[in-house]
């Protein structure tokens, strides 16, 4: 078999894709806050570990509401704007957090920048579904989840290296990459944003566009899926690590177990997202949730750094297929106008998941042990492979009843 040329790699990927994967790619090579944030927060700041949590804990509320804020405001905006005040805004609230001492103000900038970070993913998402034909829409988000990882497995240590330095720096350095990102929007890319989408932004108001949620049910069943799916997914940075320490493994060992992930991701995933591009979608996400449910519950077998390693192995295939088709999806089976509205849903249930995973999993972890939250995770994962099925199945006949002619 020979091998795929750049031709067949970049082929249906126009320009303005490749400046948002550039600037995808750019952006998350200098994440330096976030992973840190607990820990400058703690150590720098002198806040008590609750508090420290809490704080972390607004990030993510506020990183929840701008999902769904930022995919409506992509469709009543446009793409552009919406990505420019994500990208303009969220450097001066990370440097005014950088320099804040006072609780009060390091909380308010801490949920700001949670809200602005995450305020351009729908919108991102939107604009691929506006450039990329459908045959070709798997292998461009699949690229743009490459860039993600690649640049969260070196941002990291980029990150701990200026942290010695000065955190102060990490902060710079974090809104510096965000502006690059806003600058390549602001100079080179076009709006994308289709003309349907605009009129019908403009003719309806807010009450009305949601109410027309109920002409995809597929979709809202989707994100609700979603949610479950992210959910068993958040276990891998909060209860894996503690089970893990249970069984005498260091933390050292659990960040190598953890690399593995990061690792298969960044060398399979451009392969993986242009043979699935032949998959067919529903199927392909009823077995990534199959793998993420088998991988999850092996870790219930696990006893040593092996079967950990293993259950990383297992459910880190899962993920792969699931990154690369589930917003294929979404973009697929979105009415144009609401485009940008259901990328924010679908990017609201994985925000959401992060916050609602960690609660619940500890809180299984820590009343049931270790044993029952695999399980559990397990049997999520076999449900889901069966939900995603008979979705499937509803929305072939769904698509079938729509092209009857009339």
């Amino acid at each position: 078999m020979s091998k795929p040329s750049l031709k067949s790699l970049t082929e249906g990927l126009p320009p303005a894709y490749w400046l948002l994967w550039s600037g995808t790619l750019v952006n998350r090579l200098g994440t330096f806050v976030v992973p840190f944030l607990s820990l400058y927060l703690t150590v720098q700041r002198q806040i008590p570990v609750s508090q420290s949590a809490l704080m972390v804990s607004l990030f993510g509320a506020g990183s929840f509401i701008s999902q769904l804020m930022g995919g409506e405001l992509s469709d009543r905006l446009g793409r552009r704007p919406v990505m420019l005040t994500s990208f303009l805004v969220t450097p001066a609230a990370m440097l005014t957090l950088g320099l804040a001492h006072v609780l009060w103000l390091i909380a308010a900038c801490t949920f700001i920048l949670g809200f602005f970070t995450d305020l351009y993913r729908p919108a991102v998402n939107a604009s691929v579904a506006d450039l990329v034909a459908p045959e070709a829409r798997t292998r461009g988000y699949g690229y743009i989840y490459w860039a993600i990882n690649f640049g969260a497995a070196i941002a990291p240590v980029l990150a701990g290296l200026i942290a010695s330095y000065s955190y102060l720096t990490l902060f710079i350095a974090d809104a510096l990459t965000t502006l690059v990102f806003g600058l390549l929007v602001l100079f080179g890319f076009r709006e994308t944003r289709p003309l349907e989408a605009a009129h019908h932004a403009a003719r309806a108001n807010i009450q009305t566009r949601f109410s027309q949620l109920k002409r995809a049910p597929v979709l809202l069943f989707f994100s609700v899926l979603t949610l479950f799916f992210g959910m068993v997914y958040a276990q891998s940075t909060v209860t894996l690590p503690l089970d893990m320490a249970s069984h005498g493994l260091s933390p050292e060992k659990y960040g190598l177990t953890i690399a593995i992930n990061g690792f298969i991701i960044i060398l399979t995933t451009i392969p993986v997202s242009n043979l699935a591009a032949k998959w067919p979608r529903f199927p392909s996400v009823a077995i990534a949730a199959l793998f993420l449910g088998l991988g999850f519950g092996f870790t219930a077998l696990a006893s040593n750094l092996m079967f950990f390693m293993i259950s990383v192995v297992i459910w880190t295939v899962g993920e792969i297929i699931a990154t690369s088709i589930a917003p294929t999806i979404i973009a697929d089976l979105s009415p144009i106008e609401l485009r940008g509205l259901f990328q924010g849903i679908f990017g609201s249930a994985w925000g959401l998941a992060y916050f609602l995973g960690p609660l619940v999993g500890g809180w299984i972890y820590e009343n049931f042990g270790s044993v029952t939250l695999w399980s559990g995770s397990l049997v999520i994962g076999l449900l889901m492979a069966f939900a995603y099925f008979v979705l499937g199945k509803f929305a072939h006949a769904e698509n079938t009843v729509q092209e009857e002619p009339a």
